[in-house]
């Protein structure tokens, strides 16, 4: 287990790093299992928030009114990141949205990173869903307010504190830090590809389930852009 990481998470107007914004960025680092820093920032939006992402996230857009701006809060918290190895759930998305910015102010963002989402996708073969909240769940981790930055980074460092307290011994190259890429489509990430049939036919199966509106265009829906509805939907929430 790492002694010494950066746990982070950023809140966003929507799924697609190109056209969507950074609303907030929540993180810590951790030294020896402890948090002995904190980074919590709210980021001016170019565009007011949706009441959909106002609905998921709790952020209005009164609370962003004197938000700093994005340059700022981007400069800030990677002078915050250093050389820390970085750690989330389901981490391209959010490593995706910073260095996307990043690069539209010439700086660079090149790190290494463990993903908590794949450890649990690792360890737990055939589970329904490995969302943050239904991990937080399963193992009894408390976030007292989910989609927020900051307290989805520090049950992220929980989680992984916990599966690496139970699986690392026995998957020891699940926990190692990797590389990091941006999800496709982002800056530098080459071509984002269609949602797959199968994903398609999922999410239109989940939807007649629960009773969703459909409010997606099927035929523009991206592969991430489809897994990130379908997590969603199993955590619950309205996609």
């Amino acid at each position: 287990m790492l002694k010494s990481y950066l746990a982070f998470d950023v809140e966003t107007t929507g799924l697609s790093p190109e056209t969507d914004e950074i609303i907030e960025i929540g993180a810590l680092k951790v030294r020896e299992g402890k948090v002995c820093e904190r980074f919590i920032s709210f980021v001016k939006p170019s565009e007011p928030v949706s009441e959909r992402i106002t609905e998921i996230t709790g952020i209005t857009n009164e609370m962003l009114k004197d938000a700093a701006p994005k340059e700022d809060v981007i400069r800030a918290f990677l002078d915050f990141c250093g050389d820390e190895v970085l750690i989330g759930h389901n981490l391209p998305f959010d490593y995706s949205f910073v260095k996307t910015q990043a690069k539209l102010f010439g700086l660079p963002f090149e790190k290494q990173g463990i993903d908590t989402l794949k450890i649990a996708r690792c360890v737990h073969k055939g589970r329904q869903s490995n969302s943050l909240e239904a991990l937080c769940a399963k193992y009894s981790i408390v976030n007292s307010s989910a989609h927020r930055a900051y307290h989805d980074a520090l049950a992220t460092a929980k989680l992984y504190q916990t599966l690496a307290h139970y699986y690392e011994s026995f998957q020891p190259q699940a926990f190692l830090p990797a590389a990091l890429s941006p999800c496709p489509g982002a800056a530098g990430g080459g071509a984002e590809t269609a949602a797959t049939p199968k994903q398609l036919g999922f999410l239109s199966r989940l939807a007649a389930q629960k009773n969703l509106t459909v409010t997606w265009d099927a035929k523009k829906l991206t592969k991430s852009q489809a897994s990130g509805l379908i997590e969603k939907i199993l955590a619950g929430q309205q996609p």
